[in-house]
């Protein structure tokens, strides 16, 4: 039997998820054996298979063009698309930015604050898009499965690619959800 793809990567975030997710510890070596890791933002691969993967998984909000189009593809090339922890699912920290001016944020944030020097300007590049409001993943595309957290505990988190590898929609409530 051929075992299902897994592809993840993040959006506007600060890395907690994928953090969590490698604190399943040495359980990753038992989904290991149940799933086929495919792109994420520690490995090679950094984009899902053309062909397409099983299971997507975005985690941060979408504050840029280069996040929507992110957010598109994976859409577009999993079976399953899974958001994961707080600014996915709600937008998170990162929605604090929406109740201020897009110039006055980025020039607070790359010129006047108290580590910038005398040349601090605001980057500006086709590869980092062109910043947007921000929103939850689920505002830019169909999500199918959604895992809160700030990040998600990692027990959640391997229960629901637990579930997922195994073909079922994980049901997240009650003790499949509860911090440990």
């Amino acid at each position: 039997m051929t075992k299902p793809k897994i592809a993840s990567d993040w959006l506007a975030a600060c890395a907690g998820c994928h953090m969590s997710l490698l604190d399943i510890d040495e359980r990753i070596v038992e989904l290991a054996k149940l799933v086929d890791i495919r792109a994420t933002p520690i490995t090679d691969l950094k984009e899902p298979d053309e062909e397409g993967v099983d299971v997507g998984i975005l985690t941060g909000a979408v504050n840029t063009t280069t996040n929507e189009e992110v957010a598109h593809t994976m859409r577009e090339r999993c079976k399953i698309l899974v958001s994961l922890g707080d600014c996915a699912v709600f937008g998170g920290v990162v929605a604090m930015r929406n109740f201020f001016e897009i110039e006055d944020a980025l020039r607070r944030a790359y010129i006047e604050t108290e580590s910038t020097d005398e040349e601090g300007k605001v980057p500006r590049s086709p590869e980092l898009g062109v910043p947007t409001p921000v929103r939850a993943l689920h505002e830019v595309v169909d999500v199918d499965v959604f895992v809160p957290g700030c990040p998600p505990d990692a027990d959640v988190i391997y229960y629901v690619l637990s579930e997922l590898a195994h073909g079922r929609i994980p049901e997240l409530k009650d003790e499949n959800l509860q911090w440990h």
